[in-house]
């Protein structure tokens, strides 16, 4: 994973692996504090902050990643190398709920690493910087960026890696999201 520090971003159609039944499309936008309606497992709302809220919210490198698009170094994350276990992953940003504690795994890329993603919790959007194409992955909610999603996760599984920043994410022990849909959306192409 690198740092994107490209602002545009398009959103794409991804594609999507054998155990997601749908793809996900962008929230029309609300006015700040409103919330939209929700369904068990999506993000209600969205969250505007300008860009002085952010700051004052958000530590310094928590900013750096969720709004400018940074990337911590690999293994230096608290939860790269935690393992699977009962809770939730939650946007660092708007407290959204993005992963269940028992989808994540421990990969050797050195970031935290999850199967499947909570369903319409993601918006994914083609990352071309670097030379190269890739799938950036943020918060649905607020936009926060989260890492990136590739197609090399467990075959057991889904196959698909999610790659997300640790400061971008906290943990929620013993909180119970187990019947929560899921999705996992692989990378475009």
């Amino acid at each position: 994973m690198q740092a994107s520090n490209n602002p545009s971003k398009s959103t794409t159609a991804p594609t999507t692996s054998s155990t997601t039944s749908s793809t996900t499309s962008s929230t029309p936008g609300s006015t700040p504090g409103s919330t939209l309606g929700s369904t068990p497992g999506t993000t209600p709302g969205k969250v505007v902050k300008t860009d002085a809220e952010w700051r004052a919210a958000l530590t310094s490198k928590q900013y750096n990643v969720l709004r400018d698009k940074g990337t911590e170094r690999a293994f230096t994350g608290d939860t790269w190398d935690t393992p699977p276990q009962p809770g939730e992953y939650r946007c660092a940003a708007c407290d959204a709920l993005l992963f269940k504690g028992t989808d994540k795994f421990v990969s050797d890329c050195g970031w935290p690493a999850f199967d499947k993603a909570i369903k319409g919790s993601i918006h994914y959007h083609t990352d071309r910087t670097f030379g190269m194409s890739r799938t950036e992955v943020t918060c649905a909610r607020c936009e926060g960026h989260l890492g990136h999603v590739f197609e090399d996760g467990p075959k057991d599984t889904t196959g698909v890696r999610y790659c997300i920043n640790s400061v971008s994410i906290k943990f929620k022990p013993d909180t119970a999201s187990k019947d929560l849909a899921t999705e996992a959306i692989s990378e475009t192409k």
